[in-house]
């Protein structure tokens, strides 16, 4: 899945560079590298598990972002029915993120808005 994955990426991107990273054990920075958005580097956690665990998922990749130094971080997560034989397929697996790092990523890694408190009725 992950070399599918940078295939994949690569090709989509036009960027040879893009590619899957070698085991680096403890200190683990995603298993895809090459990505990057606005000059910084794009932390890229895959997923092929039978069941997901989506928030232990982000939590890994949030945590190998940081150990990577990057700024943009997601988990690439295998649909279950879905192959990875053809650029069609692999095209249609999940993207998961926070919103907070969906928001960083529209505002281009730039600080998001004010401080806000959350009201408990929205």
């Amino acid at each position: 899945m992950e070399q599918a994955v940078a295939d994949y990426l690569a090709w989509a991107l036009n960027d040879r560079r893009v590619e899957r990273r070698h085991l680096s054990g403890s200190q683990d920075r995603g298993d895809i590298t090459g990505v990057m958005l606005d000059g910084e580097r794009v932390c890229i956690e895959v997923k092929n598990t039978s069941r997901s665990d989506v928030s232990a998922h982000l939590a890994e990749a949030q945590v190998e972002a940081g150990n990577d130094d990057a700024t943009f971080w997601a988990v690439v997560q295998k649909r279950h029915g879905i192959g990875i034989d053809s650029t069609e397929r692999i095209g249609r697996q999940l993207v998961i993120m926070t919103l907070e790092q969906y928001a960083t990523i529209l505002n281009h890694g730039v600080a998001l808005g004010e401080e806000m408190t959350p009201d408990a009725d929205q």
